[in-house]
């Protein structure tokens, strides 16, 4: 990692946005970083950090940024990973290094390329009957409860089933499922620090793989009609998807696809409940919905950064960025730009040209926005319908401390029943 001497006026560190008292609130943190210094150097995790919306735009769009730098590898430099633990999960990590999140083109526009073939708009819009069974039976099983802890008892499961379900996996599975996405997003977020911690999680990724390796076997002997068989057959002027490629990406479709859902809807939910007058036009004017989702997303992102690599010289912002050296991207910062969003701290359902960054930007921009998109607007109208009088339960709200994602440990709610 290079060094960089810089006179910032600036001491504030985006880390400083995961201690305890900003936990609640990080956008004010984000929104001093942005009107202090939108491309700085930060110290503490030696890397820049850009929290305005027109750099982060460049950064996912410009090819003289890299995708490859941000998982670490056994060859590479990793601030926060002994290389002997490196080189303990190494298979784990080359492996994870065939996902599409980690490649450049042309590797990415090949991957990439076979992966939309499985995982279609079409495919997703066919699973939008089954969402709504899979809404309505757990809420069937809620409604005279009277009270839930929404992520356990609807955030995590909604996903978890209708994922199992496109990728053909035994919804019976899903709880191991939640060990397994957690471990991964351990190891992109660096959540997992010590040792023991990163080497649980490489375990868990590579059982992971394990059981996605043993029905990809049965599929090659007996064919099913789901995403996990498009993986399998998906084909391209004779290129296929290798086994590990398909493995990984299976990987992928499931964790990302699970986790960023749980928080769009726990985050989600939050906001409506803590701004009524938003929730009353959604339960009165569901036409609305699509528009409510995007805001949803902007208000409170379920992934909150994604980092690049600068592969050349280049100034941003004003700012000389060094080959070698990483660029974290803000996207909760950017989603909270005011040269973008008309008064961006105000929750607005409504909010016109939302031109959120939820899902990234550029060539990476999630292949899973479509579902997550399709299961916030299934789920939401369907919780404040059929859960009269929906409120927050008295509670001490916990947040995750980190980085990459915006997760909400627990969320107690109430109804009239």
């Amino acid at each position: 990692m290079h060094s960089q001497n810089l006179d910032h006026s600036t001491k504030l560190s985006l880390l400083d946005a995961i201690k305890p008292e900003h936990l609640a609130d990080p956008y004010t943190i984000y929104r001093q970083l942005r009107e202090t210094d939108p491309v700085y150097w930060d110290e503490e995790i030696g890397t820049w950090v850009a929290t305005r919306h027109a750099e982060i735009m460049t950064v996912l769009s410009d090819s003289r940024f890299s995708a490859v730098h941000w998982l670490p590898t056994d060859d590479n430099d990793s601030p926060w990973i002994s290389q002997e633990t490196l080189e303990q999960g190494g298979t784990v990590l080359r492996a994870m290094g065939r996902q599409m999140i980690f490649l450049d083109p042309p590797d990415h526009t090949r991957l990439r390329g076979l992966v939309s073939r499985a995982f279609t708009p079409r495919m997703v819009q066919k699973m939008r009957y089954d969402i709504q069974l899979v809404v309505d039976q757990l809420l069937d099983t809620i409604v005279p409860l009277g009270q839930m802890e929404i992520i356990s008892d609807f955030a995590f499961p909604l996903p978890s089933i209708v994922i199992a379900q496109m990728l053909g996996m035994p919804p019976e599975d899903r709880e191991q499922f939640n060990v397994w996405s957690n471990a991964f997003g351990s190891i992109l977020t660096g959540s997992s620090r010590t040792p023991e911690e990163l080497m649980q999680a490489f375990m868990n990724v590579s059982a992971f793989m394990d059981y996605f390796r043993l029905h990809l076997a049965e599929r090659k002997l007996h064919p099913k009609d789901d995403v996990l068989q498009a993986l399998v057959t998906a084909e391209d002027h004779g290129d296929m998807l290798s086994e590990e490629e398909v493995l990984s990406n299976c990987v992928l479709l499931l964790a990302a696809g699970h986790g960023t859902t749980v928080h769009l809807i726990a985050n989600g939910l939050l906001a409506l409940l803590r701004n009524q007058d938003q929730l009353q036009d959604l339960l009165y004017n569901s036409e609305i919905i699509r528009e409510a989702v995007e805001e949803l997303l902007r208000y409170d992102s379920p992934v909150q950064t994604i980092g690049r690599l600068a592969k050349v010289d280049l100034k941003l912002g004003g700012k000389q960025i060094r080959a070698g050296q990483q660029v974290v991207c803000s996207l909760g910062a950017a989603n909270r730009d005011p040269a973008v969003f008309n008064n961006p701290d105000w929750f607005n359902l409504r909010r016109p040209d939302n031109r959120q960054m939820a899902f990234g930007y550029g060539i990476h921009y999630c292949l899973g926005a479509p579902l997550a998109r399709l299961e916030g607007e299934i789920a939401f109208p369907a919780l404040i319908k059929r859960l009269p009088n929906l409120r927050l339960a008295e509670q001490t709200l916990n947040w995750e401390p980190t980085l990459g994602f915006r997760i909400l440990r627990e969320l107690h709610v109430s109804w009239d029943h």
